[in-house]
């Protein structure tokens, strides 16, 4: 199983990105789907998750970013707006995967830096 992110990049603060994950290989069922960001010097940090329909967000991103996903696609994206350079960070996605019945393990895509300029 591989989660490979794409669509980081630089932007202007106030300027927009959408950043895409897609599971691949040997999946029998996907749960939880999210994004989690990690800046210079600082942890690992959730961002967005989505679960059985249901979404959660950190406050500091509420109301800009959005999180979806197609499951047809076993794809997780994430809509950010109105970046600010707080927001600059290496974004990771995270999977909870079942491979194997009955076995979920989490999964870590990549990481894909998000830089937004002042």
């Amino acid at each position: 199983v591989q989660l490979q992110a794409s669509g980081g990049g630089l932007v202007q603060a106030g300027g927009s990105l959408r950043l895409s994950c897609v599971a691949s290989g040997s999946i029998f069922s996907i749960n939880a789907m999210g994004w989690y960001r990690q800046a210079p010097g600082g942890q690992r940090d959730l961002v967005a998750i989505t679960r059985g329909g249901s979404t959660d967000y950190a406050d500091s991103v509420k109301g800009r970013f959005t999180i979806s996903r197609d499951n047809a696609k076993n794809t997780v994206y994430l809509q950010m707006n109105s970046l600010k350079p707080e927001d600059t960070a290496v974004y990771y996605c995270n999977a909870r995967i079942q491979a194997t019945i009955p076995v979920w393990n989490d999964y870590w895509g990549q990481g894909t830096l998000v830089t937004v300029s002042s």
